[in-house]
């Protein structure tokens, strides 16, 4: 692959989004890690270089706590990828942000167990994330809906949950209750190991259900999740298409120099 096809884009495509309507070839890529969720699909999106990965696998057979999140993460660093923009699914705890809604949050909570979540195994490395999204990312996403038409809400805190079940009732209702907006399954540790590989991330969410603790009746189902989601995926596939001719070459934010002037316990890929 030569530099001019080097993606510097990488979108994690998520429930109901496998994939681009643009031309692209399969890449196979290993890492320490194991395999990422599938093939790196790179095309060019505006005469930008762009890769794509399933975050579920092609045919969706991964459920969210047994995606490799590390491989998928270090697979799109090593082909060049050093901004990626993470669409999703969530559901909505808040009345207001309606199935169909779009939001790019702002904060996110970690109500997971047992993922594996960092890759400083080893020496006292302590990555910053107190702003977990990249704020270029987030500016040029929101800027870029409003060329669209695109209603898009400007931030909000999403929780995510270890799934793969829904949360009960009183989950949902304690969630709201801490002022959280959206709640999802594979937000997290996506965004953090993003950081500890010093990459731009960026959330895109779109809200597919009332949680258990926000609607009346008997909650949410799966075909309710992917009936919304294909809905909205054309909207959504505008928006993506858009956004990567939209970010800047090189973003004016601190996400790249996260790792500044820290003794990594391994060696960041190319």
């Amino acid at each position: 692959m030569t530099a001019s096809e080097r993606p510097d884009v990488g979108i994690i495509g998520g429930t109901g989004l496998y994939s681009l309507p643009v031309r692209a070839s399969e890449r196979h890529i290993d890492t320490p890690f194991g395999p990422p969720s599938g093939p790196l699909l790179i095309g060019e999106v505006s005469g930008r270089s762009v890769a794509f990965l399933a975050r579920h696998g092609p045919d969706h057979s991964i459920p969210p706590h047994k995606i490799n999140y590390l491989a998928n993460i270090w697979a799109l660093r090593a082909v060049g990828v050093r901004q990626i923009i993470a669409p999703c699914a969530v559901g909505s705890l808040r009345p207001d942000l309606e199935p169909g809604s779009m939001v790019v949050p702002d904060q996110l909570v970690d109500r997971t167990y047992g993922r594996r979540h960092t890759y400083m195994d080893t020496g006292a490395v302590h990555v910053s994330f107190a702003d977990p999204y990249c704020p270029v990312g987030r500016e040029t996403t929101l800027k870029t809906a409003q060329e669209l038409g695109i209603p898009m809400v400007d931030g909000g805190t999403m929780v995510v949950i270890e799934g793969p079940r829904f949360s009960t009732r009183a989950e949902s209702q304690w969630y709201a209750r801490q002022g959280w907006s959206l709640i999802n399954m594979t937000g997290f540790p996506e965004a953090v190991l993003a950081r500890e590989l010093a990459l731009c991330y960026t959330s895109v969410a779109l809200v597919t259900d009332l949680d258990a603790g926000a609607a009346p009746g008997e909650g949410v189902t799966q075909h309710d999740v992917f009936a919304i989601f294909s809905e909205n995926l054309d909207r959504l596939r505008t928006l993506l298409l858009r956004l990567v001719d939209s970010l800047p070459t090189t973003p004016s934010c601190r996400c790249r120099s996260a790792l500044d002037g820290m003794s990594l316990p391994f060696s960041l890929p190319d």
